[in-house]
């Protein structure tokens, strides 16, 4: 298997629903592996692996969704999480959804819903990894920037233009212009606002 297609994890303890689950959504198209219980998951978890998370909120053996939940919200990188909940334990699933969860359904389940919801997760999930990916590509260009190039562009972005940055650091304006159509070409940046904009929005810190 390759590991760009997105999978569904299924974390259950009802051994027929998951064998239910797993049919289904192959059927689908969806590519999916199940797992009896929380411990099961983690032992072979790889937040590398695009796709989302359908977990059982009220498992067996001492174990609970929740605390699944708020493992991986600790970690830097984890799925879009759906919780499957019993009649009853709403309130449950809410404390669900305020932990991170992006929704949470009833069983019986509706299979309909449940796979719309599924593809919006995945679609949620591949949104996600896309701007991790775009923003680790903007660190590491800022990575290779110049020690001036940085003072330069820490200027830029506190707003000052090239006749205040020549001043502050005591150099020509050509000068600056040339640093600043460098930062421009190594940040694959189309203006000055670009620049700035993609720095702040990027969260990258510039000084020391």
């Amino acid at each position: 298997m390759t590991a760009t297609v997105p999978t569904v994890f299924v974390v259950d303890d009802d051994p027929a629903l998951r064998r239910s689950l797993h049919a289904m959504l192959v059927a689908t198209g969806l590519q999916t592996e199940t797992y009896p219980s929380a411990r099961d998951f983690l032992a072979e978890f790889d937040p590398q692996r695009p796709g989302c998370l359908v977990l059982d909120l009220l498992l067996r053996g001492g174990e609970n969704g929740l605390e699944l939940l708020r493992n991986l919200q600790a970690r830097p990188v984890h799925p879009p999480v759906i919780v499957l909940t019993g009649h009853g334990s709403v309130p449950t699933s809410v404390q669900a959804l305020r932990g991170g969860a992006i929704d949470f359904i009833e069983k019986p389940l509706r299979p309909a819903a449940l796979i719309a919801r599924i593809r919006e997760a995945i679609d949620i999930d591949a949104r996600e990894r896309d701007a991790r990916g775009h923003q680790q590509a903007v660190h590491e260009r800022a990575r290779r920037l110049s020690a001036r190039e940085r003072q330069i562009a820490a200027l830029l972005m506190d707003g000052k233009r090239s006749k205040e940055i020549a001043t502050t650091l005591a150099i020509s304006v050509r000068t600056v212009e040339g640093y600043r159509a460098r930062l421009l070409h190594k940040m694959q940046a189309e203006s000055a606002p670009h620049l700035v904009t993609m720095l702040l929005v990027n969260d990258v810190k510039l000084r020391t």
